[in-house]
């Protein structure tokens, strides 16, 4: 097992930032016929500031509604994992930025050991070194990784024992359900017979979802607008904000919100190794975020090998909260 003190965590770089790489990937995409680029690309030091203020809208309700299910049923929530785990686990908290919604479950848990794993490295040491402070008898341990690739940890990471995997945030559905169920194969193999502790964001009428996604003080438009920044810095491309407009709608087919870009001309960009055309209403799409019903997401736990469910819900049942062990 890591040695861990109570005073630092102990950190290991999983993830390695290849800017050429990363530019040939949005390029590949921009060149598409239907042109499209990953949704991490949101993610520059004002993308992410952005996304956290999409979270305190009004319209945005999936992270108040999802800490409303844990403030109203965690002792309940984490009676049922420490069942499915053991007293004090090892809490292994997928995505966790600041750890705030892992640490929220510290009273509850107690857990002896906390593996925090982010693709964002600086950010999520930054975070930890205040966390340890406030609880130094924790065992802490930081994963700098983009599991979106693959969520293989060491042992001695994870250290002995089953594990309690927390993925908060519907962030799933950012997953199409092929690789929704790789990830969530991945997470059963990681539990070591633990259990997942996932929020889901469910099914629900179409206005609602689309004002989520489309608020009336344009945050979400402008988060998506940035993109088109990143990517200028990236490729050095000379994309103008002001050609763009934010499309955001529910597929019902699919299930899903999309989220694009939608040129108000017919315009070029340029970069340094292509260029792109783009026809008037032409898009680019930017992002998935699928919505399940709650027993769609169960057969999904049990097609990746969970054979114990449980889920909480709010009162409109508009989000889920499942643990899943076996």
């Amino acid at each position: 097992m890591t040695r861990c003190t109570n005073q630092t965590p102990v950190f290991f770089q999983r993830h390695r930032i290849d800017a050429a790489a990363l530019a040939e990937e949005a390029a590949s995409g921009l060149l598409c016929p239907d042109a499209h680029v990953s949704p991490k690309f949101f993610y520059d030091a004002l993308g992410s500031r952005l996304f956290d203020a999409i979270t305190e809208l009004t319209e945005y309700y999936p992270t108040r509604t999802e800490a409303a299910i844990f403030a109203q049923h965690g002792a309940r929530i984490a009676e049922a994992a420490i069942a499915a785990t053991a007293p004090a686990p090892v809490l292994v908290d997928l995505g966790a930025g600041d750890c705030a919604k892992a640490e929220r479950l510290f009273g509850v848990l107690a857990p002896k050991r906390y593996v925090a794993v982010d693709i964002s490295s600086e950010f999520l040491q930054q975070a930890m070194l205040g966390l340890q402070r406030r609880h130094p008898a924790v065992e802490m341990v930081g994963v700098g990784l983009d599991f979106s690739q693959g969520l293989q940890l060491e042992a001695d990471i994870v250290g002995a024992g089953p594990a309690l995997v927390f993925y908060p945030g519907s962030s799933i559905g950012n997953f199409a359900p092929d690789a929704a169920l790789r990830l969530l194969r991945e997470a059963r193999a990681l539990c070591a017979g633990g259990a997942l502790l996932i929020g889901v964001d469910l099914v629900k009428p179409r206005a609602p979802l689309e004002t989520a996604y489309d608020d009336p003080l344009g945050v979400t438009a402008a988060f998506n607008l940035n993109l088109l920044r990143n990517l200028n810095r990236l490729l050095g491309a000379d994309f103008d904000v002001r050609q763009w407009q934010h499309v955001a709608f529910f597929d019902a087919d699919r299930s899903r919100i999309e989220m694009h870009l939608q040129a108000r001309e017919r315009l070029t960009v340029r970069w340094p190794a292509a260029s792109r055309t783009f026809a008037p209403g032409e898009r680019i799409h930017t992002e998935n975020s699928y919505k399940w019903s709650r027993q769609g997401f169960v057969d999904l736990l049990h097609e990746a090998g969970f054979t114990v469910t449980r889920c909480w819900t709010d009162a409109q049942a508009w989000f889920g909260v499942f643990l899943a062990s076996g």
